[in-house]
């Protein structure tokens, strides 16, 4: 399988509900899109790099950059372009994970559909289904984040996550474990913590979560196996959790009890497998993260989900958690669950009519 070409595409997805970030608040999405024309079949995947640097050092531009100057050269060189064999050549690329994700996510998609094989079949997945959970933002009240959440529970959501942070940490928990009672419900602080704050997050202790996310900056790896010990919360790592060797580092210090599996975060499905086997073989769950994706990267997570290791609820959501109008057919809650694709690749294609009114800009790489 040869490459013949690459499409970048940008498109803007307005949101349902505004989404906060380090640079303020995002109304909308700006999405690149990844189309690999092989000789064999076409792949599609979705870039989760947001527009600023603020989750991590990535940013849309800056991915579209590195793919078309850095990653795809080398990529013409291979006698396969298959997405094994651009892993050894990626790695001579420092960094940039999100941006490798995307164009091996896109290969990957073009490989099955040639061979007629779905992702989840290829990752092993054993779910026709898949439980989901939603992710819930600081709100401006406690009553304002009461809605919401009634709202989510009375949609279904098997689980509930709250973002937290310093001066939105207990009583936000506290109100929705007492007017939601023993619904599935755990906490994101999204790094906004130190180790001097275990004696306040040891606070949400009773309320029974089934995890604290990334409470503590990414590189403290040491900091958050000492949080580990002063709490009965467990510790699940995100942004720390970079490749499987990270997982296994943190596995082994004590620091995660609990891993949390971004596709894009760790380079693509397949180190994302890696990560997966590693928490398994160690008796570490793991589940999948969400990064407000269309349902071109919500397919590829819904598969991934479907690995027997993803034991507890991720945030995939349903399409219309964030969008009005997806440009796939929109996953669907239901019951809790959402209907893992089993169609060849990653199992949907963009519906052409909505990807055109979203479409800000295109650009085809020929190779």
């Amino acid at each position: 399988m040869r490459l013949k070409g690459v499409e970048l595409r940008r498109i803007r997805m307005p949101l349902v509900a505004p989404f906060r970030t380090s640079f303020g608040t995002e109304h909308e999405r700006d999405v690149l899109l990844v189309r690999a024309v092989t000789t064999e079949a076409e792949g599609w995947a979705e870039c989760v790099a947001m527009s600023e640097p603020g989750y991590s050092a990535e940013y849309v531009d800056g991915a579209a950059e590195v793919i078309r100057r850095f990653l795809l050269p080398p990529v013409v060189a291979l006698p396969s372009a298959d997405p094994h064999s651009v892993e050894p050549v990626f790695a001579a690329v420092k960094g940039h994970p999100m941006a490798k994700a995307a164009l091996q996510t896109a290969l990957l998609d073009a490989w099955l559909r040639a061979a007629g094989m779905p992702l989840v079949s290829f990752l092993g997945g054993v779910r026709a289904t898949v439980a989901t959970g939603v992710s819930v933002g600081i709100m401006d009240s406690i009553p304002e984040l009461l809605d919401a959440v009634a709202g989510y529970v009375a949609a279904g959501y098997s689980r509930i996550k709250l973002k937290i942070e310093p001066g939105w940490e207990v009583e936000p928990v506290r109100a929705v474990r007492e007017r939601f009672g023993d619904i599935l419900l755990q906490v994101d602080a999204n790094c906004a913590f130190t180790l001097a704050d275990a004696p306040l997050l040891a606070r949400l202790d009773p309320f029974d979560l089934l995890l604290i996310e990334q409470p503590l900056p990414e590189d403290d790896i040491r900091g958050h196996a000492a949080l580990a010990r002063r709490m009965r919360t467990p510790v699940c790592l995100d942004e720390s959790i970079t490749s499987a060797r990270a997982a296994v580092d943190a596995i082994a210090l004590g620091a995660a009890a609990i891993v949390n599996v971004k596709p894009g975060r760790v380079g693509g499905y397949l180190e994302a497998r890696r990560i997966h086997d590693v928490c398994v073989a160690n008796g570490v769950p793991v589940w999948v993260g969400g990064m407000l994706e269309t349902g071109i990267g919500r397919a590829a997570n819904v598969a991934l989900a479907a690995m027997p290791g993803f034991v507890l609820p991720g945030d995939i959501s349903a399409s219309r958690r964030y969008y009005a109008r997806d440009i796939t057919e929109p996953f669907v809650l239901v019951d809790g669950h959402i209907r893992v694709p089993s169609g060849p690749g990653i199992g949907v294609l963009p519906d052409q009519a909505a990807l055109a009114e979203v479409t800000t800009r295109t650009e085809w790489i020929p190779l």
